[in-house]
């Protein structure tokens, strides 16, 4: 899509909304037997727990794809700075409440689903860009092919912590057998 165009824009829309709708039942399925504790647990210590992975979804929903969305349809301009990593430690997210964020993701997603689906007789809509403080121009095109990785790296992110979890909670028998467990263990 070098050279983006309305017909470019409708197939990446219909395929992108699918993919999007996705996220709720893909978070369901790696969080939905967690304990208390286990939305709290780290795979290792520089990496984030379940609890603050929904909660990066969640703000992500809101302030940086949501929102930019949102300046796109409006007709383009600047984005909002926006510093997720720094958010998860000044957000406490850790502390959070797991049930009431997952459900708050839930319902945002809902919302971005709407919004784009509010579009799908003007596609071309994605064509217009929005700059980030950074000076980096994004259309929406870029922003909702993005959106759907950044899903995936995540959902890949949960299901990575449910292997370590898993292999660290049954040490020491040979979960490695199945295959290279993420995040190693300190030696």
């Amino acid at each position: 899509m070098t050279e983006r165009n309305a017909q470019d824009a409708a197939r990446l829309l219909l395929r992108g909304r699918t993919a999007l709708a996705r996220l709720p039942r893909a978070i369901e399925a790696l969080t939905g037997d967690l304990d208390a504790a286990a939305w709290r647990m780290r795979p290792a210590p520089d990496k984030w727990a379940p609890l603050e992975i929904l909660c990066h979804l969640r703000d992500e929903e809101t302030e940086d794809f949501g929102a930019r969305m949102r300046v796109v349809l409006a007709g383009g301009g600047r984005f909002a700075a926006i510093r997720p990593v720094e958010w998860v430690s000044e957000r406490s997210y850790i502390g959070d409440d797991p049930e009431r964020v997952r459900a708050a993701l839930h319902h945002l997603r809902q919302g971005s689903l709407d919004l784009l689906a509010a579009i799908e007789a003007a596609p071309e809509r994605l064509l217009v860009t929005g700059e980030t403080p950074g000076g980096f121009v994004l259309s929406g095109c870029d922003l909702l092919a993005a959106w759907v990785a950044h899903d995936a790296l995540h959902i890949r992110q949960l299901a990575g912590t449910h292997a370590r979890l898993w292999a660290s909670e049954w040490a020491p028998l040979h979960v490695g057998y199945a295959g290279e467990i993420p995040y190693p263990l300190p030696e």
